[in-house]
């Protein structure tokens, strides 16, 4: 299963103006999403840069990945 991991640049500029925490690293799948501080990513990944075709989030930046993936929240 194709997982996309990448940082919510909204809830990290949220945070610095609350001073809460709440996780920014967002892990998806074709059902769902997990929201995490710390992600650990075994083989098989790879990081891509898409300027001209960003997903349909608007992210630019992210990791894909089909290996199984930790989410690990401080919470």
């Amino acid at each position: 299963m194709l997982r996309r991991i990448h940082i919510n640049q909204h809830v990290i500029k949220r945070n610095a103006k609350t001073g809460e925490t709440e996780p920014v690293i967002t892990c998806k799948t074709y059902k769902e999403n997990s929201y995490c501080h710390q992600v650990i990513i075994n083989d098989h990944t790879k990081v891509i840069y898409s300027p001209n075709k960003p997903l349909s989030c608007g992210a630019k930046v992210w990791i894909e990945t089909t290996e199984k993936v930790e989410c690990i929240t401080n919470g």
